[in-house]
């Protein structure tokens, strides 16, 4: 193995950048030249189908079979052009990945001919085997059949020579089985509860959307480093291994110049997403050695979480033409920053305006802190399913440490924005409000774009941070779906603008002008969420406590995390707003549960693989080679032997230490994993899982990695941190 581990450092360090074939014109001029977009549609459809479908995508009007021939056909005939011969139905199953089934085009026909055929049926519905798609319980393991269906507002595209049609995936039995259909359903729910709310400011508004600016946060590594480490290989993070002596402490990676067998696998990712439509705008390195980030302009969140996807994909298959692997998980490396997926979030109307952006007067500021005072209430008393969104596996290591947020979900808007809330809260009269009252209001509300202009720093360690324009959740991991953030997010801040409406309404109605009706229920509104703000250090143990004497939920892991899904508050909520029934709500828990449980158990079972079949035979190889030094020193030395070799005593007194503790930690964890194997309920195996079996973890890395700094270097298996981190 240490052989292998040689080989591969030298075949990485002999690496150099593989050339990229560059396109001959401007990103413009192909960008989304592989999208079934709004121009091709009018190319190739009639004028009365194209406005028919633009009807379909922007209002949400039925879809025709008739209309559907014609758009397959569309289809076809575009994707035929571009070389294509297989079609799919790409989607979303709650594996966190994507899926797709390919047919082709091809179809034989009577007197041994064929043409290619794609009609209205194959376009609107698929039906994959849905028996290895994990489903809670929903169906029986035998009753494989579900069904894909096109969603007619993410645009099909054309990648690797298939036509990719974005799909929901639905079991037999209606319930949905993706991150896409309760997706499409929470953003419905957040565009009917905002423009209702918008019509108190602008009657015209007819549409809101929720936007989201996604920036991916990855790690890079040689791909022959990469099959040398099995762990990596297998969970997407290293198990064990010692920290190198320079890790991120000197800053001196972030923002740097980026290498060059990095910067060309860089710009053929970027050429690929542009022409899938893909606004990738953004890259540079990330603080740690060999992390990365990309980010695009903000789009549709449902059309923005395709497209990460979809860039995610794009990543690992254009880092293996490099000689590299991406790492998406969430704490590849336990010294160094995560990696997370922060997800910008807004809310945009048809009209142009951003809800969260202040305006030029009293009136649109007005507006901006309707939404922006809303959003806090929604956190504040959601903050348990916000947590239990981004919970995961992989999140549970990142969470908490090297500028990650923690797990305690808290507020950031600044402290001039806190100083004028809390004015604000102070300002308004419990009775009827006099001119003079207005007049210092308005006054007061008139300077948020000057408030907004000196308050552009961001809190790190906040999991919600206000950024001026837009909300961030920072919490959200680097493998995840954005989907399931995406859903909770709306889905909380849709139910608490429907409560904002019915009670200023309320107040309308009893006599109460409506900017006074809004201003006395904002004031109850900061006042009721004012516990969930935070300016400080998210990462103190100062926070833990003022967070417990705030009564906010500080749930550290995933078990605990996704409890919130069984409440009758949570079930109640996705279920009247059409998002989740609770059978779906129920089967997620499942889902979520297993797989936090397969990862803690693959884990756990490629640890005691390299514990007890790579590290421990090379210690004892290595405490060999030492015996059998002693024994020459002893012939040389005789009575004074050990005095002379009283350093080689010691290695071996610490091997065997280290040995020892090594297999007492292995064969524990495989205890008590059988035990937790043997529980059939998932919550119960998870908390087991969780409580009992990854504990050893760290005990069996810290007894490894002591062993790594003991052993001969040519000896050691496995390519070190230094070495995954510090080769381009």
């Amino acid at each position: 193995m240490a052989t292998f581990r040689f080989q591969a450092l030298s075949e990485a360090l002999s690496r150099t950048p593989k050339a990229v074939e560059y396109p001959a014109s401007k990103a413009s001029m192909y960008f989304a030249s592989n999208v079934f977009t709004q121009d091709v549609m009018r190319e190739y459809l009639p004028s009365d189908a194209y406005k028919s479908l633009l009807r379909t995508i922007n209002e949400g009007a039925p879809l025709e079979r008739q209309l559907a021939s014609q758009v397959a056909s569309a289809m076809k005939d575009w994707a035929l052009t571009k070389g294509v011969t297989h079609y799919t139905h790409w989607f979303q199953p709650l594996t966190g990945s994507t899926a797709e089934k390919h047919d082709s085009f091809f179809t034989p026909i009577s007197d041994g001919r064929a043409i290619e055929r794609f009609d209205g049926d194959n376009l609107i519905q698929q039906e994959p085997d849905a028996s290895s798609f994990p489903n809670g319980g929903i169906r029986n393991t035998f009753e494989a059949r579900g069904y894909t269906a096109w969603d007619p507002t993410s645009p099909a595209f054309i990648i690797s020579g298939t036509l990719c049609i974005p799909t929901i995936f639905i079991a037999y039995t209606g319930e949905a089985l993706d991150f896409k259909m309760p997706l499409l359903k929470a953003l419905n729910a957040i565009d009917k509860a905002a423009t209702d709310v918008c019509q108190y400011f602008e009657k015209d508004v007819a549409k809101v959307n929720a936007t989201l600016g996604w920036e991916q946060e990855y790690f890079l590594i040689d791909k022959a480093l990469f099959y040398a480490r099995p762990d990596i290989m297998m969970t997407g993070r290293a198990l064990v291994g010692h920290n190198p002596a320079k890790g991120q402490q000197l800053d001196d990676h972030y923002f740097g110049s980026i290498p060059d067998r990095v910067s060309a696998f860089m710009r053929e990712y970027e050429i690929e997403s542009h022409k899938l439509g893909i606004p990738v705008t953004t890259r540079h390195n990330e603080v740690a050695p060999n992390q990365f980030e990309c980010a695009p302009m903000f789009e549709e969140t449902n059309l923005a979480n395709d497209h990460n996807l979809l860039l995610m994909d794009l990543m690992e298959k254009i880092a293996r033409k490099h000689d590299l692997r991406v790492l998406l998980h969430e704490k590849p490396f336990s010294s160094l920053n995560g990696s997370g997926k922060h997800n910008n979030w807004s809310l945009s109307t048809n009209t142009g305006i951003n809800l969260l952006a202040p305006g030029k007067n009293p009136k649109t500021n007005l507006r901006f802190l309707t939404f922006f005072v809303n959003t806090i209430k929604a956190i504040h008393d959601n903050a348990d399913i916000i947590r239990a969104s981004i919970a995961s596996a992989g999140n549970d290591h990142r969470l908490g440490a090297n500028e990650a947020p923690p797990a305690i979900v808290s507020v950031f808007i600044g402290s001039q924005l806190t100083q004028m809330l809390d004015n604000l809260e102070k300002s308004v009269k419990a009775g009827k409000m006099t001119p003079e009252d207005k007049t210092e209001l308005k006054l007061s509300i008139g300077k948020i774009p000057q408030i907004l202009l000196d308050n552009t720093d961001r809190n790190r360690t906040s999991p919600f941070a206000f950024t001026g324009n837009k909300f961030e959740f920072r919490a959200v991991g680097s493998s995840a779906n954005c989907g399931s953030a995406m859903i909770a997010l709306n889905v909380i801040v849709a139910k608490q603008l429907m409560l904002f409406k019915k009670a200023v309404d309320a107040r309308i109605d009893k006599g109460e002008k409506k900017d006074e009706a809004i201003l006395k229920e904002l004031q109850k509104l900061i006042k009721e969420s004012k516990k969930i703000r935070f300016e400080g250090n998210g990462y103190g143990e100062e926070w833990v406590q003022e967070a417990k004497k705030r009564g906010l939920s500080n749930l550290k892991d995933t078990p605990r995390a996704l409890a919130v899904m069984k409440d009758k508050k949570t079930i109640d909520l996705f279920n009247e707003l059409g998002v989740l029934s609770p059978i779906e709500m129920e089967a997620r828990h499942e889902i979520e549960l297993e797989n936090y449980i397969l990862k803690l158990q693959i884990e756990s079972r490629v640890l005691g693989d390299l514990a007890q079949n790579h590290i421990i035979p090379t210690a004892i190889k290595y405490q060999n080679t030492i015996i059998e030094n002693i024994k020459g020193m002893n012939e040389i030395f005789g009575k004074d032997a050990k005095k002379m070799a009283s350093t080689q005593y010691k290695i071996i007194e610490s091997l065997s230490f280290h040995l020892n503790e090594l297999k007492k930690f292995c064969d524990l964890m495989l205890e008590e994993r059988k035990k937790a194997n043997k529980l059939e309920d998932a919550e119960q195996k998870a908390f087991a899982y969780c409580d009992n079996v990854k504990p050893y973890f760290q005990e069996i890395k810290y007894h490894s990695d002591k062993l790594e700094l003991l052993i001969e270097d040519e000896l050691w298996p496995l390519p070190k941190l230094r070495e995954l981190l510090f080769t381009k």
